[in-house]
């Protein structure tokens, strides 16, 4: 029996165990919930269920048997890197890429091609999430950094939690918003009727949201979006708080488009951060990808 101890981040204060461990250690959430039924999760020394709250300094421990064929190979899988050096790696991630396994998903994910192309990554998130510092959607594509060694992940998860990490987004949005610019404030958490959903709900940890719009067409509005924090499907979320769902987001907003499209429009432009090594302040973009374009034009 091996046992693992976690310190919850002022990012997770508030969050669920059961949802925190699944985010911090790569396993699946049903994985996590048979841990807390059996009793081998506990809080500051206390044996605890899965729904338990915590707060920033906690300290979680997780003993069970050490995990055996968690290997994630590498894979040939194309990458579009489009910078890299011995501490770091900024990707832009396609629609339709998953950025790690769980859920179902067991390969050909953002971390099987990274394996394959980088010559190291941080090991902090284990072997399932190697490099992982943050995450977008499977269906949303744009910019994500990677760590490279550990040193380098610390350094861009407090730059996350610290909020100096800067990522913005551009999505096309169902109807025509009528402010030029706003700001989205509102509390997320798992949704009661779909747990594989989030929902705005006063029970939820605080999220928000900066919004500019960019040009309007006749039916749709196309907006850029710049998260002060970082909830998890929180742009999509605001955009249906909004009343103006992401086009092709059929999680959150409408079954059908008459784009006929793999999934939303929500690309991650930009993105700004401090280099661990250097203090270099960086600014990554990424273009619109081709069907998004495509899309636009049409509108125009």
């Amino acid at each position: 029996m091996e046992s693992k101890e976690y310190t919850v981040t002022a990012m997770y204060d508030g969050e669920r165990a059961d949802v925190y461990l699944a985010a911090v250690s790569g396993q699946t959430r049903s994985h996590i919930k048979k841990l807390c039924d059996d009793g081998k999760v506990f809080l500051n020394g206390k044996q605890i269920k899965g729904r338990c709250v915590l707060k920033s300094g906690d300290v979680v421990q997780v003993a069970e048997e050490p995990c055996r064929n968690l290997d994630v190979e590498p894979e040939n899988i194309p990458l579009d890197i489009i910078y890299q050096d011995e501490d770091i790696a900024v990707i832009n991630k396609p629609q339709g890429m998953t950025v790690h396994a769980g859920n179902g998903t067991h390969g050909s994910t953002l971390v099987n091609a990274l394996l394959y192309h980088l010559d190291s990554l941080s090991g902090i998130n284990g072997v399932i999430r190697p490099g992982i510092v943050h995450r977008i959607d499977k269906n949303t594509s744009g910019l994500l950094v990677v760590a490279k060694n550990d040193a380098a992940h610390l350094s861009l998860s407090k730059q996350i939690e610290e909020k100096t990490c800067k990522r913005i987004y551009v999505a096309l949005l169902e109807g025509v918003v009528k402010e030029d610019s706003g700001t989205i404030e509102t509390h997320i958490a798992r949704s009661d009727r779909d747990r594989t959903k989030m929902a705005v709900s006063a029970k939820g940890r605080l999220a928000v949201t900066d919004f500019k719009v960019l040009k309007r067409y006749e039916n749709y509005t196309l907006a850029e979006f710049s998260l002060r924090t970082g909830r998890t499907h929180q742009i999509r979320v605001h955009a249906k708080y909004m009343h103006h769902p992401i086009v092709g987001d059929r999680e959150y907003g409408y079954q059908k488009d008459k784009f006929h499209l793999a999934g939303q429009l929500l690309h991650a432009k930009e993105l700004i951060l401090t280099h661990p090594r250097t203090n270099e302040r960086m600014h990554f973009q990424a273009p619109i990808p081709d069907y998004f374009e495509k899309v636009l034009s049409v509108l125009k």
